[in-house]
């Protein structure tokens, strides 16, 4: 359960959610998300808000959620082709299968989905994601169940993102890799923000160690 969050997120940054099992990061995700709403309070995203202005910001927002909302029944070409158009985008097949091929499914483009293993899966939707073209970006363990190349594929569409303006946050449980393309960390504890400091020229012992206090104090 949340508690009186606060988190800002500005144009060009990448802010990941640290927090243990429990602390609310995949909720507070769908809030912003508007998949969940928010018994109090207020969220905004470009200055629409996630209640009154739903539809404004569905329009702004991509997830990837660590179910990966994909249609088994259909195959990964037809998953694309029904978000792009729910989206109010009508593209062209080869975009869609460049799109597959960007994350390595285009020799399962034509495969129903309920056949893919759960990387290939989340695999899927970040193409989905990248076709959507988002300005922010909401990923539940975005590195989970991925292969090297998937990684540093993903990797580079946030840096992406966040060149052209956009603003990305990330929920994960790593300390490694998982922060290398964040410019902000922030810990979840007990329904609130416990520690939101710079990522830059934190060490991994020192994040532990800042982790672990504030974790411990919001307990």
């Amino acid at each position: 359960m949340l508690d009186g969050v606060t988190l800002d997120v500005r144009p060009g940054e990448a802010v990941a959610l640290l927090g243990p099992n429990g602390a609310g990061k995949t909720t507070l995700l769908k809030i912003v998300a508007t998949l969940t709403r928010p018994t109090r309070g207020t969220v905004t995203v470009a200055g629409a808000d996630t209640v009154k202005d739903a539809e404004a910001v569905r329009r702004l927002v991509g997830l990837v959620a660590h179910g990966a909302y994909v249609y088994d029944d259909l195959t990964a070409l037809e998953n694309l082709r029904f978000w792009t158009t729910f989206g109010g985008r009508r593209l062209a097949e080869r975009d869609l299968r460049s799109a597959l091929g960007d994350v390595e499914l285009e020799s399962s483009a034509d495969e129903r989905v309920r056949t893919f293993s759960h990387g290939m899966k989340r695999r899927l939707g970040l193409a989905r994601l990248a076709l959507t073209e988002p300005r922010v970006v909401l990923l539940d363990e975005p590195f989970a169940a991925l292969d090297e190349r998937a990684r540093k594929w993903l990797e580079e569409y946030l840096r992406t993102v966040k060149a052209r303006g956009g603003a990305a946050v990330m929920a994960t449980h790593g300390f490694g890799r998982d922060l290398d393309v964040a410019d902000r960390i922030a810990v979840l504890a007990s329904g609130r923000i416990a520690l939101d400091r710079p990522r830059d020229g934190l060490a991994l012992e020192e994040l532990g160690r800042l982790y672990a206090l504030a974790t411990e104090e919001a307990s």
